[in-house]
């Protein structure tokens, strides 16, 4: 990869080099996180690549810029974009009711009290929609908030955690025996509604999910490390996973060696993929460009535009709007279009980020944005879960945008 002197794109070289000062003080060498990999490119020119640390602690294994990495919820945006290709297609309408594709789903209820497995009910005042699962205000949920007894069931049941050989249509099953948490469009609600979007691709396209990412966005964008199994010849590339005891002292939950990303069945759209900080820029640098990368089309300028823009009722941010449950994201002056939550108000957030700016996350800590303005794409990678122990998103803007001339 060529990586340019950071005045060249018009950033400051010292003040950039205190990504890796910061990183190696505060995480790296006081044991918090294993190893890390950041990139920065503006202008279509890298102009930081920096990698410190370890993917495999028990091992001692450094990392290094081709590892792969557990992406999580950064799977969303690529399942969003994948969907909007079937869109542009004219193949379904944002309007249409789920339960056009899933019938199943056709009476799903509202609960309004009760315990699992005795809820109470109501009708929805309106059906779920795709745009309701795009943004993120179908009324789903997911287990692990662990705010309500619908969450409580979810895990119970484990819907989206299913057990090994399960399918997406499992998960569909399980979720039509369910009420919602609320009528669509009323809440935003972080949820498995990506993992439906997931199924609904296979059932618009007649194609299996890992088929129709492979030809729709992973050929075309040369993303050759991305998919949800990894292949034998690569598995020596895989970080181990990590979280913190009670010690806080990181322990393993994943290991790279022998993880249980091989031979999986069950395609989480919504946080399945697995991925390396060269791939994921692909995929960045195709969305800067209004969806066109090396002369490969992907998906429409304009279909860019209305996925991130916001979509929030009114015009709010997630502050108004959102249940105030966990996501990947802070709330005040946020906003959400299908499928990246959107910088709406850069002083509400207290980020120098600018006004349009998009992005989104990982439960291992990866994250990414993309800001149009500036024509910055900024890339981080660990292995660290939860995403919401250490703030590296604010602590990496403060640092980039200090350096941006």
């Amino acid at each position: 990869m060529k990586i340019v002197e950071p005045e060249f794109v018009g950033i400051d070289h010292n003040q950039l080099g205190r990504v890796h000062q910061h990183l190696r003080d505060r995480y790296i060498e006081p044991g918090k996180i294993p190893g890390s990999l950041t990139l920065v490119e503006r202008g279509g020119e890298v102009c930081l690549l920096d990698v410190q640390g370890q993917r495999d602690l028990e091992r001692g294994t450094a990392m290094t810029d081709d590892t792969i990495f557990r992406i999580y919820s950064m799977t969303k945006p690529i399942i969003s974009v994948a969907l909007m290709t079937l869109y542009e297609r004219g193949m379904f309408a944002l309007t249409d009711p789920v339960h056009r594709y899933i019938p199943s789903w056709q009476n799903l209820q509202v609960r309004t009290g009760g315990n699992y497995p005795d809820f109470t009910t109501e009708p929805c005042k309106r059906p779920m929609t795709i745009a309701d699962l795009l943004s993120h205000t179908s009324g789903l949920t997911y287990d692990f908030l662990e705010a309500t007894e619908l969450d409580r069931a979810y895990r119970e049941l484990g819907v989206g955690r299913l057990y090994r050989g399960a399918t997406l249509q499992d998960m569909i099953d399980q979720l039509a025996q369910l009420p919602l948490e609320f009528s669509p469009g009323e809440r935003w609600n972080y949820s498995v509604a990506t993992d439906v979007l997931g199924y609904l691709i296979e059932v618009i396209s007649g194609r299996s999910l890992p088929d129709f990412l492979h030809n729709t966005v992973f050929e075309p964008l040369g993303m050759v490390d991305t998919g949800f199994n990894i292949a034998p010849e690569k598995a020596g590339r895989l970080a181990s996973c990590y979280q913190r005891d009670v010690n806080k002292q990181l322990e393993l939950t994943d290991d790279g060696q022998d993880s249980h990303y091989r031979d999986r069945t069950f395609f989480s759209g919504g946080g399945g993929l697995l991925s390396t900080a060269t791939d994921y820029l692909r995929f960045c640098k195709m969305l800067l460009a209004g969806g066109t990368l090396d002369g490969r089309r992907v998906i429409g300028s304009r279909t860019l535009n209305l996925m991130t823009c916001n979509h929030l009722p009114g015009g709010q941010d997630m502050s108004r709007f959102a249940l105030g449950s966990f996501s990947e994201t802070a709330y005040n002056g946020v906003g959400f279009g299908l499928g990246f939550a959107n910088r709406l108000d850069p002083a509400a957030n207290g980020s120098a980020c600018s006004e349009g700016s998009y992005y989104w996350g990982g439960l291992a800590s990866t994250l990414f944005w993309v800001d149009p303005r500036e024509e910055l794409i900024v890339i981080f990678m660990t292995q660290l879960i939860p995403s919401s122990i250490f703030n590296f998103r604010g602590q990496l803007e403060s640092i980039i945008y200090g350096a941006l001339n």
